[in-house]
């Protein structure tokens, strides 16, 4: 197992990762694009992917503190921390052939490490509570991430979601998400 900064090359395994797991639609080539983009600041990139026998098996989308847009799904005011300092974690996604091997903690730490040169001090993500086995909180749990504010129908823009037709509500995401804080000691 390779773990290596993502590139314009892994585009599409990771959108077609991304889609396969999460419901047609979750990322196009254009998004996913944009997010790289955002994953970057003084020339470093907190975005990685995890590759096996050359094949993209998972990857982690990280925005670089600054790089990203503070809506109305997040809570700073309960953060305890200036907003500029705190980067956003969008996703995290294996391959169920290598899920529950310590992979996403490892993807999740080297994004932790390239944030860290950016200047951040705690990363925020909406994590998703209706992953299976409750996977995806217990994962950032583990962490030593803390729980701010449960958001209902976290995903369910139309506009911004458009097309997205997710894998637990079979169309239209109606899914809830914990807005979790990962302060970095």
């Amino acid at each position: 197992m390779l773990i290596r900064p993502l590139a314009e090359k892994d585009y599409q395994a990771v959108t077609s990762l991304a889609n396969q797991v999460h419901g047609h639609g979750y990322f196009t080539i254009e998004s996913l694009h944009e997010m790289h983009l955002q994953g970057v600041s003084h020339s470093i990139s907190a975005c990685f992917v995890l590759e096996m026998n050359l094949s993209v098996v998972g990857f982690r989308i990280t925005f670089a503190p600054k790089q990203w847009f503070i809506d109305q799904w997040c809570s700073p005011e309960l953060w305890g921390l200036e907003p500029e300092s705190v980067c956003y974690f969008k996703s995290n996604t294996l391959h169920e052939s290598v899920r529950g091997k310590g992979y996403g903690q490892q993807l999740l730490q080297r994004s932790i490490q390239a944030v860290k040169l950016q200047g951040g001090k705690a990363g925020i993500g909406h994590i998703w509570c209706q992953s299976p086995n409750n996977a995806a909180i217990r994962y950032f749990e583990r962490a030593g991430a803390a729980h701010i504010k449960t958001h209902k129908n976290r995903w369910h823009d139309p506009k911004e979601y458009q097309g997205f037709n997710c894998q637990v509500c079979r169309g239209q995401c109606h899914c809830s998400a914990e807005e979790m804080l990962l302060r970095f000691e």
